[in-house]
């Protein structure tokens, strides 16, 4: 994704409200470190795109209380499926 970075946080925006989705997996899908998106988001978009910023913090305020859960989740299945090959 070779973009102005300004303009980039504003796609990086737009991507998680309409998506709800994770930093982690904005990167995935944009080609670019997890590092860079938190960096767009969180330093450049609050000085582009102020109400943006607002709405894309809500939703990784979100993702951050919910994070132990996917995590134990993720381990729930990754071990499940290692009984399913032993059994």
């Amino acid at each position: 994704m070779k973009t102005q970075p300004n303009h980039r946080a504003e796609i990086l925006g737009q991507y998680i409200i309409e998506n709800r989705t994770t930093v982690r997996a904005a990167a995935k899908k944009f080609g670019i470190s997890k590092s860079t998106v938190h960096k767009d988001v969180s330093e450049r978009l609050p000085k582009v795109n102020p109400s943006l910023y607002v709405q894309v913090k809500d939703i990784l305020e979100i993702n951050k209380q919910e994070r132990h859960i996917r995590g134990g989740l993720a381990t729930k299945i990754k071990y499940q499926e290692l009984a399913k090959k032993r059994g």
